[in-house]
């Protein structure tokens, strides 16, 4: 299929399965089947080194070297990784984790409210809008993409046994932390968004274009419900450690 053109190269795509990169320098790994892909500060490599897990390989980043774990969880094998913040280095590991044997993955980490949502609660993203650049490399042009519905289940699933609520939300990814305008905000609220980061749409496309399953588990931190008076609160803080600990129940679920 030859490429799609367009005025605007952020829209013009390519279906070709294999590229030039991939095809010269993919390792061959055998990385576990399931996978926790984190936005999770320093937590990944504390709960690592607290469960004895081992460092299979590492990935090269241009900035630094990324640990990749292999943990033993409940007696499942599982690859324990921590994600770059932002939805184009965030696919790149990816994309790397699913070349090498990954099939299933659950991410997890924080997001901004756009609504007033409390400090601290959990959600799936069940829809993410496409306001970053990576997807378009993955998939071919659209507003939204849906995440995958297996993945959600999985997650949900483990929320409703620790009895822990939850909502299913539509969320807005963006490239442009320093750019979430209060008429912006306004306009993502009214298509439906109610909370914002940076690298749903990337991943999940990602993982739609590679075959495999990818879900997400949101916790909110801080928010710009308010326009003219930005609170960054605790940045969800109290969820860090058990929003790893949900992930790793809920990629066992897959």
């Amino acid at each position: 299929m030859p490429v799609i053109k367009n005025e605007f190269p952020i829209l013009e795509y390519d279906a070709a399965k294999s590229s030039i990169i991939e095809d010269a320098e993919t390792e061959t790994l055998a990385l576990p089947e399931r996978a926790v892909f984190a936005f999770l500060r320093d937590e990944v490599t504390a709960f690592a080194e607290a469960h004895q897990a081992r460092i299979i390989t590492e990935f090269d980043s241009a900035t630094k070297l990324y640990p990749i774990y292999e943990c033993d969880y409940h007696g499942e094998k599982v690859c324990l990784c921590q994600a770059p913040v932002g939805a184009a280095p965030a696919v790149q590991l990816l994309d790397y984790l699913i070349q090498n044997g990954v099939r299933k993955i659950i991410s997890t980490g924080s997001c901004g409210t756009l609504v007033d949502i409390p400090e601290n609660e959990w959600l799936i993203p069940a829809v993410a809008l496409r306001d970053e650049g990576i997807s378009y490399h993955y998939l071919p042009p659209a507003r939204e993409i849906k995440t995958n519905q297996a993945a959600n289940q999985a997650i949900a699933a483990t929320l409703t046994t620790q009895q822990l609520k939850f909502a299913e939300t539509k969320t807005w990814t963006t490239d442009g932390f320093f750019r979430e305008t209060p008429d912006m905000i306004n306009y993502r609220v009214s298509e439906g968004c109610h909370v914002v980061e940076m690298e749903c749409a990337g991943l999940a496309a990602c993982a739609q274009f590679r075959g495999a399953i990818w879900g997400e588990l949101l916790y909110t931190a801080d928010t710009l419900a308010d326009t003219s008076n930005y609170q960054q609160r605790n940045f969800g803080g109290d969820s860090i450690a058990i929003a790893l600990k949900l992930a790793l129940a809920a990629v066992i679920l897959l």
